[in-house]
C-alpha cells in the first residue's frame, strides 16, 4: 500500500499518526475569506515527488495518485518491467477528480481570457485520467477504471478491482482513491450545507466523529492506493499480504440527494452483503473502522446500524478524527488504515473524541490506542446519492 494524507507523506508516518491520535486539521490560508478555512491538508509537492516534467502537466489529485501508485508497487515487491501488463487493472476512486485545475482555469478565463485556457486542461481535469495516468505510468493495460460514488468511492473502487480479480480478468489490480478539493468553490458549497465544522476554536477538535457535540466534518485531500492481488498470483511469488478482501458490498438509499436514509436501511444492505459474501456473521467481526464523518445525522444513523447488525461487541474508530474527510479518497485510506489495524492487532483510538454520544450505544475507542485480538474487520463508507459500500478484511 502508498499512502498520502495530511497526517503523513507516506504509510507508515500516516499510520503513526493515526495510532497516536495526532489530528491534522489546521487553519489553510488558501481558504482565506471562505466561511469555513479549516481543512486537513497534505504535506505533498508534486515537483520533488514526480519531477517537474510529470508534474506539471497533472492535477494535483493524479500527482498524489501517482506517487502513492508508486510506493504500494514498492511495497508490494512488484516491478512493472516484469508483469505481464494485460493481466495488471487499475481501478481509483475520486468523487471530483481534477477540480483544481476546473477552478484555476475557470478563474483564468474570467481574468484572462480565453487564448489563456492551457490546452490540457480536459485531461487534467476529467475523472478517468486519474486512473488512466497511474495506468501509463506502471505500464498495466488491463482494465482501467475510475468509480464515483462520492464518499464511497475509494471503498466501491476496492470491491470492483477485488470482483476483477475473482472473475479471471486479472491477476493484480492497484486500487485506492485519491481527492484534493481544497478550493473555493468546494469549500464554500460544502459550507453552504452545513456540512463542515466550524470549531475554530479547537480546531484539534473540529473533527471529532461520534462525539456528543460533533458539528460536521473537515475537508481534506489525500490518496491511498493498495496492490490487490489474486491468491495464487501472490503465493507463486511469496508475496505476504497485508489482509484478505472477503467480503464488499454496496447499495443505494434511493432516498434524499445529501441525507442518509434516517433508519440506515441502505447502510445495513451493503453491510450484510459484505458479511454475506465473507460468509461471517456478526459475531466474527471484531473491529469496525466507521465512516464517522462528525456530522450529527450520518454518525448517529452509522452508529445505531452497527449497533442493529453488528452488537456492541466490536471495537469501533473512525480515522477522520486525524485525517479529515478526503471525500472519494476516504474510504481507500481507510480500508488501508484497516488492514494496519489487523496486521498490529492495535485499534487506533478516535481523535477528538471526548464524550461518546449516548445515542450511539457502541465502543467507540478514545484517547489512546487500544491494543485487541482481531480477526476480521469491517470497513464503512457513505455518501451523498446514497451510495453505500462496505468491506470485510480478514486477518492474512
Amino acid at each position: 500500500m502508498g499512502m498520502i494524507t495530511a497526517a503523513g507523506p507516506d504509510t507508515g508516518r500516516t499510520w503513526q499518526a493515526v495510532v497516536a491520535g495526532r489530528p491534522t486539521t489546521a487553519v489553510i490560508p488558501e481558504l482565506t475569506g471562505m466561511p469555513v478555512q479549516l481543512a486537513c491538508r497534505a504535506d505533498f509537492d508534486g515537483d520533488a515527488a514526480l519531477g517537474r516534467r510529470t508534474a506539471w502537466r497533472l492535477d494535483r489529485c493524479t500527482q498524489m495518485a501517482l506517487a502513492a501508485g508508486r510506493e504500494a508497487v514498492a511495497d508490494a515487491g512488484l516491478a512493472p518491467e516484469e508483469w505481464e501488463p494485460a493481466r495488471v487493472g487499475t481501478v481509483l476512486g475520486s468523487a471530483l477528480g481534477g477540480i483544481g485545475t476546473w477552478q484555476r482555469e475557470y478563474d483564468r478565463l474570467r481574468e484572462l481570457g480565453p487564448e489563456r485556457i492551457s490546452p490540457l486542461t480536459i485531461p487534467m481535469s476529467l475523472p478517468n485520467l486519474v486512473a488512466g495516468q497511474l495506468a501509463t505510468d506502471l505500464r498495466a493495460c488491463g482494465p482501467s477504471l475510475v468509480t464515483s460514488t462520492a464518499c464511497a468511492s475509494g471503498t466501491t473502487a476496492l470491491g470492483m478491482a477485488r470482483d476483477l480479480l475473482r472473475n479471471g480478468s486479472c491477476d493484480v489490480v492497484i486500487t485506492g482513491g485519491a481527492e484534493s478539493s481544497l478550493v473555493d468553490s468546494v469549500v464554500a458549497a460544502f459550507a453552504r450545507a452545513g456540512a463542515l465544522s466550524r470549531n475554530t476554536e479547537e480546531p484539534d477538535r473540529a473533527s471529532r466523529p461520534f462525539d456528543v457535540d460533533r458539528d460536521g466534518f473537515v475537508i481534506a485531500e489525500a490518496a491511498a492506493i493498495l496492490v490487490l492481488e489474486h491468491p495464487e498470483h501472490a503465493r507463486a511469488r511469496g508475496a505476504r499480504p497485508y489482509a484478505y478482501v472477503s467480503g464488499y458490498g454496496a447499495s443505494a438509499d434511493a432516498g434524499h440527494e445529501t441525507r442518509p436514509d434516517p433508519e440506515g436501511a441502505g447502510a445495513q444492505r451493503a453491510v450484510e452483503a459484505a458479511m454475506a459474501d465473507a460468509d461471517l456473521g456478526a459475531a466474527d467481526i471484531d473491529h469496525v473502522n466507521a465512516h464517522g464523518t462528525s456530522t450529527p445525522l450520518n454518525d448517529l444513523v452509522e452508529g445505531r446500524m452497527v449497533r442493529r447488525v453488528i452488537g456492541p461487541h466490536p471495537l469501533v474508530t473512525a480515522a477522520k478524527g486525524v485525517t479529515g474527510h478526503s471525500l472519494g479518497a476516504a474510504g481507500a485510506v481507510e480500508a488501508a488504515l484497516t488492514a494496519l489495524t489487523l496486521k498490529n492487532q492495535v485499534v487506533p483510538p478516535t481523535a477528538g473524541l471526548r464524550e461518546t454520544d449516548p445515542e450511539v450505544d457502541l465502543d467507540v475507542v478514545g484517547g489512546t490506542s487500544r491494543p485487541a485480538t482481531l480477526d476480521a474487520a469491517l470497513s464503512n463508507s457513505f455518501g451523498f446519492g446514497g451510495q453505500n459500500a462496505a468491506l470485510v478484511l480478514t486477518r492474512a
